[in-house]
């Protein structure tokens, strides 16, 4: 496993970050979704990733209950504040200070843990003043609950805005956490030149635009049984975007390229995002052990600027490039 400072802090996270957004609490049993933990551990994974309102804090729990016995120094925990949790009630949801401050407490206890390494602004909240929601992040910080601070799905102003916020309120805003893949790019145009400018790290999610760039599912053929795309639970509205038989086909263009790599399509996925400057690590998932160790290749991987010449003309005009595809939930309704 390879290591990177997570934006302009002395901070290093692994390369490859353990993520259990879609699966644990909800799609794989709990035992499973221990041995998943273990398998990413054993893998030399460090970093872990995951949100209060993952299957309603019970990720929060799940992944708690399998760290327990590590060494919490070697570790590095993250988890983000914002979608409705709970019973869902008025104050359940948002950046306000009230349900900041009441999340972290909830989050640590699930967690097991007195502080997490990194909590995350989990969208922008447009019905919250920035100066309150940064204000609490501060108070956090100061009561050891966390020692960082992150977002996620940030525009490039947001990030500005609350970067400046930061540094006046004496805390560092060190990282983002946005969708990014070879068929994502929405990132490239503003986020990430402002990210550099400014000393913010990406910390990547769906690098294998939700399983498609393992090039398991074929132009013209129906998905096969038990994989994402067939998931009513939630994972096929996720996948749905990419299950076109253009993108399905730019995509099997990919596995002379993974092979002449010596990857397998999976890895040269991860690997891609790797390749950015401003990417500290990517977020990989797993609901099954073994699916650990193949994405961990990825870590340390060089790609050589033939092979992403090859990968951009394979992709194209597929890829989706537009920076105002970065959002967050619009003002919610009175």
């Amino acid at each position: 496993m390879e290591f990177r400072y997570l934006g302009n802090s002395g901070f290093k996270v692994s390369e490859i970050t353990f993520g259990n957004w879609l699966t644990h609490g909800s799609q794989v049993e709990n035992d499973v979704a221990t041995e998943c933990v273990r398998a990413a551990l054993d893998a030399g994974i460090s970093t872990f990733d995951t949100a209060d309102v993952y299957a309603n804090t019970a990720a929060e729990t799940v992944l708690g209950a399998a760290l327990k016995n590590e060494r919490r120094e070697s570790l590095e925990i993250f988890t983000k504040v914002y979608g409705p949790t709970g019973p869902k009630g008025k104050n359940d949801l948002g950046l306000s200070r009230k349900h900041i401050m009441e999340s972290i407490n909830g989050s640590l206890r699930r967690l097991q843990t007195d502080y997490v390494d990194l909590y995350q602004a989990h969208r922008y909240d447009f019905e919250t003043p920035l100066e309150e929601t940064m204000q609490a992040f501060a108070d956090i910080v100061r009561q050891g609950k966390a020692l960082y601070i992150g977002v996620s799905e940030w525009t490039a102003e947001q990030l500005r805005e609350g970067h400046a916020l930061s540094k006046e309120l004496g805390f560092q805003l060190i990282s983002n956490q946005p969708q990014y893949s070879m068929l994502w790019r929405v990132i490239e145009a503003e986020v990430v030149p402002t990210s550099e400018e400014l000393g913010v790290s990406q910390i990547v999610w769906s690098p294998m635009a939700q399983g498609v760039l393992s090039g398991k599912y074929l132009p013209g053929q129906p998905a096969p049984e038990g994989s994402r795309a067939t998931d009513q639970k939630g994972g096929a509205k996720m996948i749905e975007r990419w299950m076109r038989d253009d993108v399905l086909a730019g995509v099997q263009e990919l596995k002379p390229i993974a092979e002449e790599a010596g990857l397998s399509m999976p890895q040269l996925a991860v690997a891609w995002v790797l390749q950015n400057p401003n990417v500290a690590s990517a977020i990989v998932g797993a609901s099954r052990p073994e699916q650990i160790a193949d994405s961990v290749e990825a870590a340390g991987v060089k790609l050589e600027a033939e092979v992403l010449k090859r990968i951009d003309d394979a992709i194209g005009s597929l890829a989706e490039r537009d920076p105002a595809q970065t959002k967050s939930p619009p003002k919610r309704e009175a």
